[in-house]
């Protein structure tokens, strides 16, 4: 059974509780294949990295609040601290590959973009070749793990280069990524929401960040991206309240506080704007929390 860690709002699963069932693995890195029907009815977030590849499936993957079909050819990325459950149908047949926080950080670089790119499309449509290009990656460190001498470094070039093909996958696909990598400074406003987005939500904090103007980063963003820099920041405050509030563990007025607002009124009025619920119909919603 996965191990869950206490003291923590959210179900958080450590990778020791996969390792009975893995196909084979090491410490740092593990690898299970997916095959035929599989649940997961509660949220939960994992400590570590994980990679997901599907040949055949068919499904719904929830990833932070959000329904992501599951369909044949595709890659799925999962970083640490995101919530996700699945109902993956029978027939499905896919590899997963779990990895350390310490031994992903050796590779990370290779995913050329900022994390949060990809924790908002954790979901990536592959060509025929960059799966086939995939599928010999993970059967490569899967036939290395099997081995009673692994190469620890052999096996973090193989990641590497599956961060890079997934990188170029993501580009290709995604919009959003082509602007980040063409204009540096909305990459670095995009990781700097990440930072500071719960205690700093206003332009103008950020805008001094990158030394220029609140009115010249709003023009940035709604050129490049449609949308505008005080959205930005407020879908990444809006994700997170998502996640915390499918814990049963934390209130409202908790998560308020965690999330910087001055009160419970403040917070519910926000998320309602953002959603269309209020924090306490989205927690009671069947399609976000289940006790």
């Amino acid at each position: 059974m996965p191990v869950y860690k206490e003291n923590s709002p959210v179900p958080v699963i450590g990778i020791e509780g996969f390792r009975k069932g893995q196909t084979a693995g090491q410490k740092e890195l593990l690898f299970n294949e997916l095959h035929g029907a599989r649940r997961i009815e509660t949220p939960h977030k994992h400590d570590f990295f994980i990679i997901n590849l599907f040949d055949r499936a068919k499904g719904i993957h929830n990833i932070d609040s959000v329904d992501h079909p599951i369909g044949n050819r595709q890659v799925h990325v999962l970083f640490p601290g995101q919530m996700h459950k699945w109902d993956i149908r029978a027939g499905t047949i896919g590899y997963q590959l779990m990895i350390e926080r310490s031994f992903f950080e050796q590779f990370a670089p290779y995913f050329r973009f900022s994390f949060a790119n990809y924790q908002n499309h954790p979901v990536i449509r592959l060509t025929k070749n960059a799966f086939q290009l995939l599928l010999y990656e993970f059967d490569a460190i899967k036939d290395e793990l099997k081995k009673e001498n692994s190469l620890v470094h052999l096996i973090s070039a193989r990641a590497a280069v599956i961060a890079a093909i997934v990188s170029r996958e993501a580009e290709n696909a995604f919009t959003e990524f082509k602007v980040y990598q063409s204009n540096p400074r909305l990459a670095k406003f995009n990781m700097l929401i990440d930072e500071f987005f719960k205690v700093q939500k206003s332009v103008a904090f950020y805008a001094e960040k990158l030394h220029i103007s609140a009115n010249y980063l709003n023009i940035l963003c709604k050129k490049h991206l449609k949308v505008s820099a005080t959205r930005l920041i407020q879908q990444r405050v809006c994700t997170e309240a998502k996640r915390l509030l499918q814990s049963p563990d934390l209130s409202i007025k908790e998560i308020a506080f965690e999330l910087g607002f001055a009160d419970h009124a403040y917070f519910s009025n926000f998320f309602k704007s953002q959603t269309g619920l209020t924090p306490t119909g989205f927690r009671g919603s069947d399609k976000y929390y289940k006790e």
